[in-house]
């Protein structure tokens, strides 16, 4: 018995040292692939009813209009590594923990403006001589108001910053090559995270600026498609939507009451460059036999 055992180890041994020696080809969506990319984005808002609320004021500026806001397209705008962060961006990393699957954490750098000469419905109650510059004051219900961006601004524009953790499938729909030279991938995602915003602030004649706070949650959906190249190097290019909910962003520096507070539908469109990196590398045979 103990040489029937010695003889099936003995010829077993090497099937476990090529086990070893031999590992899955490079797949860019096979379980142990990590990515990362950036790029930069654009979005919009649906309009929105938000609330102002601090020492003497609580109102409501309701079917509120706003905007992103890009940076010019410029050398120094975008290759300039000192303001990489300056215009919209997107920064991701990822892991596929299965084939197809991945799990990515990482922020969209969007921002948020209100819109200068917002036509909006002003509802709640500013404490008289509080503001000394539109003379807002007492009760208001439905009031048909036009805003002056120096006289009353808000906006997240050092910005709406979506620190998000998202679940993505992916799916190859082509590749040419033997070795997949090149390959087209779709992705699907679902995403939640914080809203971490830096807001300025426009209101009886004070204005404070880049206010920091975590100031509420997002939900979101992703799709979009990746130009793979040799492997390594990917374009991607994707579309989002979802919900944001500002419970409580902060105003005002020095006033622990002073907050603004609404909820929103948001899009994104993105372009992305990023690479691709196997934690689990082949060992130099593409077509050898996975033991």
């Amino acid at each position: 018995m103990r040489i029937i055992l010695a003889l099936c180890l003995l010829i077993a041994l090497p099937y476990f040292s090529m086990a070893q020696g031999r590992k899955k080809t490079k797949n860019s969506n096979g379980a142990g692939t990590l990515f990362a990319h950036w790029g930069y984005n654009r979005s919009g808002y649906t309009k929105s009813n938000i609330r102002f609320k601090g020492t003497g004021y609580d109102f409501t500026m309701k079917e509120s209009v706003a905007h992103d806001n890009p940076s010019p397209f410029s050398q120094d705008n975008y290759l300039n590594i000192k303001r990489l962060t300056v215009p919209q961006f997107n920064l991701r990393v990822g892991y596929y923990f299965k084939e197809h699957w991945a799990i990515s954490v990482g922020y969209d750098h969007m921002k948020y403006i209100f819109a200068d000469n917002n036509e909006v419905l002003m509802d709640g109650y500013i404490e008289p001589g509080l503001d000394t510059i539109n003379f807002w004051e007492g009760f208001y219900n439905n009031y048909p108001v036009t805003t002056d961006r120096d006289e009353f601004h808000y906006e997240n524009s050092d910005g709406l910053n979506y620190l998000r953790v998202e679940l993505t499938r992916t799916d190859m729909l082509f590749g040419f090559g033997k070795q997949r030279q090149f390959a087209i991938s779709s992705n699907l995602g679902v995403a939640a995270g914080g809203l971490l915003s830096f807001n300025d602030f426009t209101f009886a004649g004070r204005k404070d600026m880049r206010t920091i706070s975590l100031s509420g949650y997002g939900l979101s959906a992703h799709a979009g498609l990746r130009f793979e190249f040799w492997r390594h190097v990917y374009i991607g290019t994707n579309i989002a939507g979802g919900l944001n909910h500002q419970l409580k962003v902060k105003t005002r520096p020095n006033d622990a009451n002073a907050f603004a507070r609404h909820a929103y539908g948001y899009y994104e469109a993105n372009a992305v460059l990023g690479f691709l990196f196997y934690i689990r590398p082949v060992n130099g045979c593409d077509s050898c036999p996975i033991w």
